[in-house]
């Protein structure tokens, strides 16, 4: 397990930054919507620690969570069901991580070029079901699973605790989580063993997309309706906060912790920048600098190692 210190670092020094700029930043009401408004990010960026500990990527995640939400917003007003609209935009999301799964492990295309094409795949998928427009008329019982509470706890936030511990034991206590590390560490080693890595790759896609589905309920349920643009660009903060967290892009080597206090981060940037009024052009760029100072740290540990 790495040691990141740098991501609560600036954890910590952006929320005094907040704190110092923004007298309501620390108030249990703010800090609360941060928790809850990071859970939709960390459902994202849990899985692409794997995908990312694999030395892959998967840039359609976002656009995947948007088109899971329109499908999931379209079955509940349709059916009034939200089991058939929750198994819905897990179906979606099954199928765009099966598709990159397959062109990545079986077609060996690039993790980037392939994602990439996937993105664009969902993109308008999503603005040919919704024809452009949102989808309204979403159900009070899809709203109260992102306002609801339970023995006080928001639902969001048990729904992120949950799937926080699923991941955890799945890296740390599982066979799948040793043949991650090792997918992305020493593949060579898994063919030696026996072990067929192709269907474990596809799997790992497979397993962001599920989580992106999960996902779109939440978001659904947030912005009480289907949007077609609604996450578009959401994986790059998903990349950010697993960059920020320790995880490197070579070796498979990660911390789910980590990832964790980089979404914390992210979440604590987009909230304090929205609470001094910063345009959203502006936020848009810090979050890309953000980025690329994550990438500059992965390529700093890089070197050290």
């Amino acid at each position: 397990m790495p040691a990141v210190p740098g991501v609560a670092v600036a954890l910590v020094g952006l929320a005094v930054l907040f704190a110092i700029a923004s007298p309501g930043f620390l108030s249990p009401g703010n800090l609360s919507n941060i928790l809850v408004q990071s859970v939709i990010l960390l459902l994202l960026a849990l899985p692409m620690t794997l995908i990312i500990m694999t030395e892959g990527l998967d840039l359609s995640m976002g656009a995947v969570l948007t088109l899971a939400s329109l499908v999931l917003a379209l079955i509940v007003v349709a059916t009034q069901s939200l089991v058939l609209g929750l198994l819905g935009a897990i179906a979606v999301g099954l199928v765009f991580g099966l598709a990159n799964g397959w062109l990545v492990a079986v077609l060996g295309i690039p993790p980037f070029v392939a994602t990439l094409g996937t993105l664009g795949a969902a993109q308008g998928l999503a603005l040919i079901v919704s024809d452009g427009q949102s989808v309204v008329g979403i159900p009070r019982f899809v709203r109260q699973v992102y306002s609801g509470e339970m023995a006080g706890i928001p639902t969001p936030i048990l729904i992120g605790a949950g799937f926080y511990a699923l991941f955890h034991v799945l890296l740390y206590h599982t066979r799948f989580g040793t043949y991650v590390c090792a997918l992305g560490g020493n593949r060579d080693a898994l063919t030696l063993a026996g072990v067929r890595w192709r269907p474990l790759l596809i799997a790992v896609y497979m397993l962001g997309g599920a989580t992106a589905g999960v996902a779109a309920l939440l978001m659904t349920a947030r912005m009480n309706a289907g949007h077609p643009t609604a996450a578009i660009g959401m994986e790059f903060d998903a990349i950010a906060a697993v960059a920020l967290g320790g995880t490197s892009f070579e070796k498979g080597n990660g911390w789910i912790f980590g990832t964790l206090l980089g979404v914390l981060t992210v979440g604590v940037l987009r909230n304090g920048l929205n609470l001094m009024a910063v345009p959203s052009s502006v936020q848009v760029a810090c979050i890309g600098a953000l980025v690329i100072f994550a990438l500059f740290l992965d390529g700093m540990r890089s070197q050290k190692s």
